[in-house]
């Protein structure tokens, strides 16, 4: 059986560079290749015209592009599009050779002039947040980098994009070395040439990785709150038992976020739960002092889980509550409900 071809996409300019000279290419050919990867997003070697038709050769009979294209679209009345894209078939849980070739969701969200797409880092989740599908769904392996970006690249409306969110499925510093090698790719000048204001990473926070993520990368930061107490946090995420909310705001405490990079707190509102003046003081109280900007976001439910949505007149009330007392805080639209593309609805257990 042959060898699988290597694929180009997720390569970084160094990594290029050698493979061209395994290949006995010129060290400069790896930049030609960067460009027309990351700079032209061609999907097919052939139209790396710039390389000699011996050296395309060479390079097709070990490596491919590795662009997929996706295999499934929803659009939603307000004009989100989720997309299915298969991944590399990733190494079976039971340690015994591959798995089935498994799928993520992608969700591109136009407002305006401004275009925006959430993106997965692994197949399913292993943070099991009460209030989120994808946790529902279980782990079942971490993305590649070339799948990663694969989302972004093979994208139909990639020219679009203004910007690129990292809260798709699985968490990103579950994953985190693959995640800082695409963003690497999507910010360096050999490669897409993006801002890293243009991204943004949310995370639950885990030990070890959330202060290498700050110290290795600018973009923003996005922490899932949820709740202002170790107990309650507890109940609705399991990561907090691991990694409290005080001691990652405590983290945070020591980066600047006053400038360009930008930190903010999702806070999801359950009915009765996590939605009073109580739980809005308690907010307060520990963001104290802390440059960020708070997103309220609307329940999406999801089967067999006993929380609800809170009330339009609730989120307003603790919008207005938390912003009179120095949180700066948004209601954040809800896009994609139909479909299942909204905050916490994304699964792919049933391969579609």
């Amino acid at each position: 059986m042959n060898d699988p071809k290597k694929r180009l996409l997720g390569m970084t300019l160094p990594e290029l560079k050698a493979m061209a000279v395994e290949l006995g290419m010129p060290a400069f050919t790896g930049g030609q290749m960067a460009q027309w990867l990351y700079g032209k997003r061609v999907a097919d070697i052939d139209e790396m015209t710039n390389l000699s038709k011996q050296n395309r050769e060479r390079l097709k009979a070990v490596c491919e592009v590795g662009r997929m294209e996706p295999v499934d679209c929803q659009r939603s009345a307000d004009g989100t599009i989720k997309y299915l894209f298969p991944v590399e078939k990733l190494p079976s849980l039971s340690g015994e050779g591959m798995g089935e070739r498994l799928h993520v969701e992608t969700v591109f969200i136009p407002d305006g002039d401004r275009a925006t797409l959430c993106v997965s880092c692994q197949v399913g989740c292993k943070m099991n947040c009460l209030f989120c599908q994808t946790g529902k769904q279980g782990f079942e392996g971490h993305l590649t980098v070339a799948d990663i970006l694969n989302q972004i690249f093979a994208l139909p409306e990639a020219e679009q994009l203004t910007n690129i969110v990292f809260m798709g499925q699985g968490e990103p510093l579950d994953n985190l070395d693959a995640v800082l090698k695409a963003i690497e790719i999507l910010t360096a000048d050999w490669g897409w040439a993006w801002s890293p204001r243009r991204i943004t990473v949310s995370t639950v926070g885990i030990r070890g990785k959330l202060q290498r993520l700050l110290d290795e990368c600018d973009c923003h930061i996005a922490v899932s709150l949820h709740a202002p107490s170790h107990e309650l946090r507890s109940e609705l995420m399991p990561a907090e038992r691991a990694m409290p909310i005080a001691e990652t705001i405590e983290l945070l405490r020591g980066y600047d976020f006053a400038h360009q990079r930008r930190l903010s707190f999702e806070y999801i509102v359950f009915e009765g739960v996590n939605d009073t003046l109580a739980h809005a003081r308690a907010i307060v109280k520990l963001l104290q002092g802390l440059d960020c900007r708070i997103n309220l976001i609307r329940f999406h439910q999801i089967p067999d889980v006993p929380l609800r949505g809170t009330d339009d007149a609730t989120m307003l009330r603790l919008r207005d509550y938390l912003t009179q007392h120095g949180c700066f805080t948004t209601i954040r639209a809800s896009r994609g409900e139909d479909i299942q593309a909204a905050c916490g609805m994304l699964i792919t257990k049933s391969e579609k």
